[in-house]
């Protein structure tokens, strides 16, 4: 009976996030598909063991579990290593790299960051969840990230970029919740060029957050209809406390015609650093199709909850942007929805 109920329970939770309630119970088994396929897999051997003789209800139940599992492979497979994808090595004609991550407002372990910081040596750091310690444990850094943008706070959802180039546009927002910032500017390649860069940190469905993905899928659709108005080479990139097979983020790359560069890489799972049997890509970076990510590196355990992320970002030689996805109608009334409903 134990074993029935533990199979119909992974039966359906997986189709919870297809009902769009927002709320986070029904938002969690999308975070945990790959623990839950591993599970369903483990319920599936121990049915096929311990069921004798096996009914019309166990048939039923067998061909309902096997369907979910398919179900869930089908969305997480194509961030996994064996998914086939065109190398990313193509013509270039300019290069930003960025180091991101969340590094734990009560993390203390200034040094271990700042070693990743050295061992990358990135042209843009950018770090989540930081207060006025974290300012003060990263002043060091500015002899070599002169140019910064700051927005330390104590909620843990302050902010700190650093450059090594002078950035232009240099915009801070609050899209969507108060204390909640996002950061945008223009990065300067080779040339005239600039690349757009969104850097983003929204509240997650949490029991001891917010209760629903409301605030947090409307900044992503706020951010996207911006994209959608551009003209120049873009990335998304931050702590987006959502897995990239979610339908919000989906739903954000479509709009804005954007690449995920984990396809075929790999799941570079960031959260939780502490517990490698619970742990969820939740770190992303996206970008326009101009753009190809030739280096992607999760980064050591530097005492955060998060791992960082180092991407090393080109330009496509002569390749013209597209920040405008095809979407029907029903999906743009969907975006509209969302920012609505978000605010």
């Amino acid at each position: 009976m134990v074993l029935y109920v533990a199979i119909i329970i992974f039966i359906i939770s997986p189709f919870f996030p297809a009902t769009e309630n927002p709320h986070w119970f029904f938002r969690i088994p999308d975070f945990i598909r790959l623990q839950s396929i591993a599970i369903q897999l483990v319920l599936l051997v121990l049915f096929l063991i311990f069921e004798d003789p096996f009914t019309i209800f166990s048939w039923v139940l067998l061909g309902a579990l096997i369907a979910t599992i398919a179900y869930q492979v089908v969305k997480v497979f194509p961030y996994s290593q064996f998914y086939p994808r065109r190398k990313p090595d193509f013509p270039s004609d300019g290069c930003v790299s960025i180091l991101a991550g969340n590094v734990l407002q009560d993390n203390k372990e200034y040094h271990l960051f700042k070693a990743e910081i050295k061992h990358y040596d990135p042209d843009l750091v950018l770090a989540m969840e930081t207060d006025k310690s974290w300012e003060a444990g990263l002043s060091e850094i500015e002899a070599t990230y002169p140019y910064s943008v700051k927005i330390p706070l104590d909620n843990y959802y302050g902010m700190l970029l650093y450059s090594k180039t002078e950035l232009k546009n240099v915009e801070t927002h609050y899209f969507v919740e108060e204390g909640v910032p996002s950061i945008l500017f223009d990065y300067p390649l080779s040339g005239n060029r600039t690349v757009f860069f969104a850097c983003l940190h929204p509240a997650p469905p949490s029991p001891t957050e917010n209760e629903t993905s409301k605030e947090r899928d409307a900044e992503l659709m706020v951010v996207g209809k911006k994209i959608r108005k551009l003209d120049k080479p873009v990335v998304v990139c931050g702590d987006m406390n959502d897995v990239v097979w979610s339908r919000t983020t989906r739903l954000f790359k479509k709009m804005t015609a954007m690449i995920d560069p984990r396809i075929g890489r790999g799941f570079f799972p960031t959260y939780h650093a502490g517990y490698w049997l619970m742990r969820f890509p939740l770190d992303h970076l996206f970008h326009t199709k101009d753009l190809f990510v030739k280096k992607m590196v999760r980064t050591k355990n530097f005492g955060s909850d998060h791992f960082a992320m180092y991407y090393e970002i080109h330009h496509k030689n002569g390749k013209k942007p597209k920040t405008k996805g095809n979407l029907n109608g029903e999906e743009k009334e969907e975006v509209n929805e969302k920012i609505e409903e978000g605010k």
